[in-house]
């Protein structure tokens, strides 16, 4: 049976602004992909995604029902389970564009990378809460998260996903700014990080990747070749204007200007359809998810379950400001998807689990633990 308390601490305006984001994804995707659905309906992406989310809001739910404590006790043994599935993508996955980052199994295609940020994020929480660490850990107590979030992008960085690799860096450092951080170690870390400017420049870049980085400084370097994603994102997100062209009425989506336009680029469909007003409406969703994910995590009884709602927003707001900064030519573009906005499966059943285990940690904000 139950327990009334659960269903009582349920957070139904959390649900209510997902399901308006995950909506405004479906709107954008239907869009995007409307003339391929036409040319080709047996091969429809958009019903895809549906089944896709139909999967993620399984996996949410199904959280729900099992104390989040309990992936304390597991956490080793997931990160080591991704790790080995990151290997393995490494060496048998599936490449596309230059890049192996799917492996395939009874049929399905995913991306490890992806079960990695949570599994990160749930491994990080168990280490930070344990009785041993405290609060502004000593440098000793920071080798360890270090090591095994440098593994996890080392691992990324070699399928190569710069996107990916740069968002776990984002969440795993805001975990530990959550534990607080002496400011002498701050300083530290911005003197290592420009001394490995270079090094990283020449040894871990890939040419391509560097082209990006000189396109954000230079936009008309390359206008044909690699600065033309992000030229015609612009293009598109400007064209829309205040009000929009309205729906299937994007001109840079309708004749094909806008690459990867139902996954990197989904934000300049939806800007260039529904204007700076569908725009600030998508970004003020997502500001109102991660402010009620962080709520979660201030009326948390322990540690572990704080711990857990910070990574888990982490993954959500990291991703969403470097696909918004990437699509508006703020950021290099880095191939990294819209959360809940764009098409993607493996990218859409792990942000629904991680929203599953905010719930589950907000439903049992009631249960005093003191870890």
């Amino acid at each position: 049976m139950i327990d009334r308390r659960l269903v009582e601490h349920f957070d139904w305006s959390m649900l209510f602004v997902l399901i308006s984001i995950i909506a405004i994804g479906l709107v954008s995707i239907y869009s995007a992909l409307h003339a391929r659905i036409e040319a080709n309906p047996a091969h429809n992406l958009f019903v895809r995604q549906c089944v896709w989310l139909g999967i993620g809001f399984v996996f949410m739910f199904c959280t729900l029902f099992v104390d989040y404590q309990r992936l304390s006790l597991a956490s080793t043994w997931i990160y080591i389970f991704c790790v080995l599935l990151l290997i393995l993508v490494v060496v048998v996955g599936k490449e596309v564009n230059g890049s192996k980052r799917w492996l395939s199994f009874l049929g399905l295609q995913f991306q490890p990378s992806e079960l990695m940020k949570v599994a990160l994020v749930i491994k990080l929480s168990s280490y930070f809460s344990s009785q041993d660490v405290p609060f502004y850990p000593s440098l000793k107590h920071l080798i360890l998260p270090i090591l095994m979030t440098g593994l996890a992008v080392i691992l990324i960085l070699a399928e190569p996903d710069l996107g990916t690799a740069l968002c776990i860096l984002a969440t795993s450092a805001s975990m530990i700014f959550f534990m607080g951080i002496r400011w002498r170690y701050i300083l530290a870390l911005i003197i290592i990080g420009f001394a490995m400017i270079q090094p990283v420049w020449e040894h871990v870049l890939k040419p391509y990747q560097k082209k990006r980085i000189l396109i954000l400084l230079a936009p008309d370097l390359d206008p044909l070749g690699a600065g033309y994603h992000i030229r015609q994102s612009k293009i598109a997100i400007g064209s829309g204007m205040f009000w929009g062209k309205g729906f299937l009425n994007g001109t840079q989506n309708k004749l094909q200007f806008l690459p990867e336009k139902h996954t990197d680029f989904i934000f300049s469909v939806w800007a260039e359809e529904w204007g700076f007003i569908g725009s600030s409406l998508l970004i003020v969703l997502f500001a109102l998810l991660i402010t009620l994910s962080l709520r979660v995590a201030l009326r948390s009884k322990d540690r572990f379950g704080s711990l857990l709602t910070i990574g888990m927003s982490g993954l959500i707001l990291w991703q969403v400001v470097i696909n918004i900064g990437m699509v508006i030519g703020l950021l290099p573009v880095v191939g990294i998807t819209l959360p809940f906005v764009s098409y993607g499966g493996s990218s859409l059943v792990v942000l629904c689990f991680a929203m599953g285990i905010i719930q589950n940690v907000s439903m049992r904000r009631y249960v005093f633990r003191y870890t």
